[in-house]
């Protein structure tokens, strides 16, 4: 299957124009929708969120992934093969926590182009083709790169910072959960946050965190929204702290 993570909404033209570029070069390719709302114009933000959800997906997926302000300019366009799993698009930092947590990497940049090539929309047409290409068992003309070179290394393994909001309000952080003791408050402002296993484990409307179903460490309000109650946004800084 080919997975779509990228900042383009599903409103107006972007997501459909590039599911028509799938649907017409790789016929029978299931196409799915991960993420249209990953954090706009943020490759940093995106990353740990890319790196949280790709490991639940099975093993030859691919991953057209577009958050991509540098988009016409020098940066460059790759495909990373991480345990497995293939990420078409740019070199802006967006693979770095898939390549830095993998067992087994490699990459390439792309050398492919295609006739048309605008400016400002490679993901219609460049990302989009080249992901066709590789679901179709065609060639993409590239050239290797140490997959290291795609990192960032300083950014931190972790990211104490809310990533993504979603429908309900719950607000994911850079943070996997495995890495926090039991015991950690999440703060932010003059609002804390102990560790539940679940919402319901909590008093209602009361705050919370948990693990959440990708493994990172998600703040939420029982029957309640973090986002209005706490005044959170994706890019806040989370503290960490012990009981």
């Amino acid at each position: 299957m080919i997975l779509l993570f990228t900042d383009f909404g599903l409103s107006g033209p972007y997501t459909g124009q590039v599911k028509a570029v799938l649907t017409q070069q790789a016929p029978g390719v299931p196409v799915i929708d991960l993420f249209a709302d990953a954090p706009a114009f943020d490759p940093t933000l995106s990353a740990y969120l890319l790196a949280a959800y790709a490991p639940a997906l099975p093993v030859g997926s691919l991953f057209l992934c577009v958050v991509d302000p540098g988009v016409g300019t020098d940066r460059a366009p790759v495909i990373v093969e991480a345990d497995g799993r293939w990420f078409v698009g740019p070199d802006n930092g967006l693979f770095a926590q898939v390549v830095r947590r993998a067992a087994t990497r490699r990459a390439w940049r792309i050398d492919w182009r295609p006739d048309r090539l605008s400016a400002s929309f490679h993901g219609r047409d460049l990302f989009a083709p080249v992901t066709a290409r590789l679901a179709t068992g065609q060639t993409v003309t590239r050239t290797a790169l140490d997959p290291v070179a795609l990192d960032r290394p300083n950014w931190p393994d972790d990211l104490s910072r809310i990533v993504y909001v979603d429908v309900y309000g719950n607000a994911m952080t850079g943070l996997r959960a495995a890495t926090l003791p039991s015991t950690a408050i999440l703060r932010a402002g003059d609002r804390v946050a102990r560790r539940h296993r679940t919402f319901a484990d909590a008093p209602r409307g009361e705050a919370l965190w948990y693990e959440n179903a990708n493994g990172l460490a998600e703040i939420a309000v029982h029957a309640g929204r973090a986002d209005r109650d706490w005044g959170l946004s994706v890019g806040d800084t989370i503290t960490v702290k012990q009981a």
